[in-house]
């Protein structure tokens, strides 16, 4: 394209007349993968956008969309915009309380959702939130015998689409032409860290500049394959599978489910990959339970070949110079280890991959970078369309973001948050004025809530949310987040939670990651009945203190953190869950609520004592709920002194 059009149906409009056969949408059903041309999505778009149009679906109307990552879903997303609607998509999880705020606050009177559950969910809402006028449901399996009046089939509304095309004919044709950049292109709603969610509008101006800006810095083309498996109502979803996607006309792979997301990624190997840390080191945590239960010949040769990785992988992936003996021993490992691998991951095939959302542990990012996965992070926000910063090639660094990516400025406040003014910035948030206004100062710069430093080079580095940076008593600066992901590095550690404002010391919630731990002590004979009596065994403490210690070592060898090392923790009796308010849905944990409602435990680390009582309310998948109770143990563990400290 020469000049890219300023709205998504023109850009969808646009690949169909330049590259009609070329796939655009894959889907996998029922173990087959289904494709379709960007000619074909097209036809199907319109279709859709026209039976809207039949239901009384006009511009500045919002539309919700609720399911996993479904080929027609996205559709759904441009046909709302061909019309000058916004599209507004739900996390599909979530249960129908938490999708009421939602639904109301966004005026929803229209709803396309993927299936039966998600039919059930927005039935169960109408007496709280009467205002649906029209749900459409992608599949029908389950769906035979509702009789409600609201309901319709997709299959059904495009067949009424395009009956009404050809009853209105120009009209589809217009209504694209009336759409302008300035439009809202979606709605994105926060994940409500501090309070209720915010819906934040984004406009095809803003959008489309993060899609040019990305693609452009990765020389992004139409060959590319992403896999797009991540919840649609997030903001990286958003760039990655839809804006990119559209702006450079690559393939977008739709997993049949969560549980074959592993083999279907081995199926597509993708060229272009985003996963958060946690995916990343669960693929690493599988990779290292198989290397455990491996022979000793292979554990020898695994363990030679990522010497020789971790030593000169990295440095070969930058186009560093290496000895050719070297280079030699790496292309031997990479025919028996790092290739054979990379397969087993479904990353053979990977040109660039993503990370963001949360830290990503130096070992975890040298180990990727080491057998030859292009791996870097990058930095965003779902008010700046996920673009803030970016890692060039050749300029990797473990603890940075990057740097500002192009035609972003960023700078900091005098209180260390970072500030950005972007073309990529939200035109505000929906029906928010003062909390716009509270975001967005005079100057036109964005706070992001964020604290970060650069270095020498001009790399950002985030160490926490601004607002969650405290003090010690004593005067050290307190970032919790950034203890938090030293112990989430461990794989063993699936949620820390520390405490220490207003406090003389450091304390911390643990949370053990159910299948490492499970595997660690299956191989070495201990018992368990379930994750409260294994997360409480004198063992897995030990464990746990080995970790934490460790992390002491590493924030003691830290001037600006030395003071900030964990004193005593707590392994939980549960996992921290998004059903029962702890976490958001993007897997952020919630700490105000955390430390009101586990406040028994805070009190008990820091009186000192060695055990505490607890009941906990939860929330099972069914909706029912019940009580998970236990006595749990408080370790103490060993602290750098200030004269070691000083010594290293």
């Amino acid at each position: 394209m020469d000049a890219i059009p300023e709205t998504f149906p023109r850009l969808l409009l646009e690949h169909g007349r330049v590259r009609p056969h070329k796939c655009a949408y894959r889907e996998k059903y029922l173990g087959i993968w289904q494709a379709w041309t960007w000619a074909q999505v097209n036809d199907e778009v319109r279709a859709l956008a026209c039976g809207l149009a039949a239901l009384g679906f006009t511009r500045g109307m919002n539309l919700a969309i609720i399911g996993d990552n479904r080929p027609r879903l996205y559709w759904a997303m441009l046909a709302a915009q061909c019309l000058g609607g916004v599209p507004v998509p739900l996390y599909q999880d979530a249960p129908a309380a938490d999708m009421a705020y939602v639904l109301e606050n966004a005026e929803i009177r229209y709803a396309i959702v993927e299936d039966q559950e998600q039919v059930d969910k927005l039935l169960e809402l109408q007496a709280d939130y009467p205002g649906i006028e029209h749900i459409v449901y992608d599949d029908e399996r389950g769906m035979r015998h509702y009789r409600q009046g609201e309901l319709v089939s997709y299959a059904r509304l495009q067949e009424t689409g395009r009956a009404w095309d050809r009853d209105n004919p120009g009209f589809y044709e217009a209504a694209l032409a009336a759409g302008g950049g300035a439009d809202n292109a979606i709605i994105l709603y926060t994940s409500g860290t501090t309070g209720k969610p915010k819906g934040v509008c984004q406009t095809h101006a803003a959008l489309i500049a993060a899609g040019t800006g990305g693609t452009g810095f990765e020389h992004l083309t139409d060959v590319e394959n992403v896999l797009s498996y991540l919840p649609m109502a997030w903001v990286g979803d958003c760039l990655f599978s839809f804006a990119q996607a559209l702006v450079a006309g690559f393939t977008v792979n739709c997993p049949e489910s969560a549980e074959t997301v592993t083999i279907d990624l081995r199926e597509i190997g993708p060229s272009y990959y985003f996963a958060p840390p946690r995916i990343f080191e669960g693929m690493l945590t599988q990779v290292m339970i198989r290397m455990e239960d491996a022979g000793a010949i292979k554990r020898r040769m695994f363990d030679h070949f990522m010497a020789v990785a971790r030593r000169v992988g990295a440095d070969i992936l930058d186009g560093r110079p290496v000895p050719a003996v070297d280079r030699l021993r790496y292309a031997l490992g990479d025919l028996l280890v790092y290739g054979p691998l990379k397969n087993v991951l479904g990353l053979s095939r990977v040109r660039v991959a993503y990370t963001a959302g949360a830290a990503i542990g130096p070992d975890l990012f040298r180990f990727y970078r080491s057998i030859g996965i292009n791996l870097k992070q990058f930095y965003g926000s779902t008010e700046t369309c996920a673009y803030i910063c970016l890692q060039p090639n050749g300029q990797i660094k473990f603890d940075s973001v990057g740097m500002a990516a192009p035609g972003v400025d960023v700078k900091l406040a005098e209180n260390g948050e970072v500030l950005v003014k972007s073309p990529t910035l939200m035109s505000g948030y929906y029906k928010r004025p003062e909390a716009t206004v509270e975001a967005i100062d005079p100057q036109g710069w964005f706070h992001t809530g964020d604290a970060g430093i650069f270095d020498a080079e001009g790399h950002l580095k985030i160490i926490d949310r601004a607002a969650d940076v405290g003090r010690l008593n004593g005067g050290a600066i307190f970032a919790p987040n950034y203890i938090e992901n030293k112990l989430k590095f461990f794989p063993f550690i699936k949620e820390a939670v520390a405490f220490g404002n207003g406090h003389d010391t450091v304390c911390a919630f643990l949370n053990i990651d159910m299948e490492a731990v499970g595997n660690w002590a299956e191989r070495r004979n201990i018992a368990y009945a379930g994750y409260t009596d294994l997360a409480s065994h004198p063992d897995v403490y030990a464990l746990m203190a080995d970790c934490v210690e460790k992390v002491n070592a590493d924030l003691a060898a830290d001037a600006a953190m030395s003071d900030t090392q964990v004193h005593r923790f707590l392994v939980l009796h549960k996992e921290l869950d998004p059903d029962d308010d702890e976490l958001t849905r993007t897997r952020k944990v919630r700490r105000k609520f955390i430390a009101e409602k586990y406040r028994v435990l805070i009190d008990a680390l820091y009186a000192g004592r060695t055990s505490q009582y607890i009941e906990t309310q939860v929330k099972f998948e069914d909706g029912r709920t019940g009580i998970v109770a236990a006595d749990l143990r408080i370790a103490d563990s060993h602290v750098v002194p200030p004269h070691v400290r000083r010594a290293a």
